[in-house]
């Protein structure tokens, strides 16, 4: 399985995303359910948002959180205090699990990054037994991260290679509305369920915001470290005028909306 998620390290990950990822994994537990003695696979745990929150949530027996990442593996494990946590690299796409295995499976902020996300919506419902859950959550980036759109869209005004950029990120796999739903009747789960969750992700500055996309992290960061000097001083530029909206720089709120989806293993 490739990736389209872009990492750089693990420190640069957490000021992009992690820190936003730990704000959403509760309402997403809350959303997929959890309950005493089970066991549960984190599928894409990256740094451990998800993967160190479950156990705040209920008394699990085990819980497996796998990435493909080996950087995100290594900072989960220096990480990880818990016993009952069990990190490991591995392909969502061919999970090294036994079938039935798990009560639920879980994935935050990962299929729209998996190229074959049908393949790891597969693998999930594979790994659970009968009865049991599998959930998913992704950022809506079409319109729910008006943060990001306001660099992509800035930056079709100035670059024309941005667009293909900007068509790519805010149409990635089970982005869609209904897509995921879809998605998990193809595998045969039932009751599937979708709501919207959201959380607000609150900046200090524009350095703030902009430090670890122009350090070239994540899908953006990838785009603005390729541009040509002269054009990613105008692009820097033109971001950091869109973020102040002609107020001086400082602190600013955007809302990040995702798209949640869970779905029931039938009973046999």
């Amino acid at each position: 399985m490739t990736s389209s998620f872009n990492v750089q390290s693990a420190t640069g990950y957490e000021q992009l995303m992690g820190r936003w990822s730990k704000q959403l994994a509760p309402l997403f537990i809350n959303f997929s359910g959890l309950a005493d003695g089970e066991r549960i696979l984190d599928v894409g745990c990256g740094t451990g948002s998800l993967t160190f929150a479950l156990p705040h949530a209920a008394d699990l027996r085990e819980i497996t959180a796998i990435d493909f990442s080996p950087v995100f593996v290594e900072a989960a494990i220096k990480a990880n205090t818990d016993p009952r946590i069990r990190i490991q690299q591995a392909d969502a796409c061919a999970l090294p699990f036994a079938d039935d295995y798990f009560d639920r499976a879980l994935a935050l902020l990962v299929l729209h990054f998996v190229p074959e996300a049908e393949k790891a919506v597969a693998e999930m419902r594979r790994v659970v037994r009968p009865g049991g859950v599998v959930a998913a959550v992704v950022w809506d980036h079409f319109g729910g991260l008006p943060g990001m759109r306001m660099v992509l869209d800035t930056a079709a005004m100035l670059d024309e290679n941005a667009d293909q950029v900007r068509a790519r990120y805010c149409f990635q796999p089970m982005m869609r509305p209904g897509e995921m739903i879809q998605s998990f009747a193809a595998h045969g789960l039932v009751d599937i369920e979708q709501t919207s969750l959201m959380i607000r992700m609150d900046y200090q500055s524009f350095a703030d915001f902009w430090q670890p996309i122009s350090a070239g992290e994540g899908p953006l960061g990838k785009y603005v470290s390729a541009l040509e000097p002269a054009q990613r001083v105008k692009i820097d530029a033109a971001v950091k005028a869109a973020y102040e909206a002609g107020q001086p720089d400082g602190p600013r709120s955007f809302a990040a909306v995702a798209w949640a989806c869970r779905g029931i293993v039938p009973e046999v």
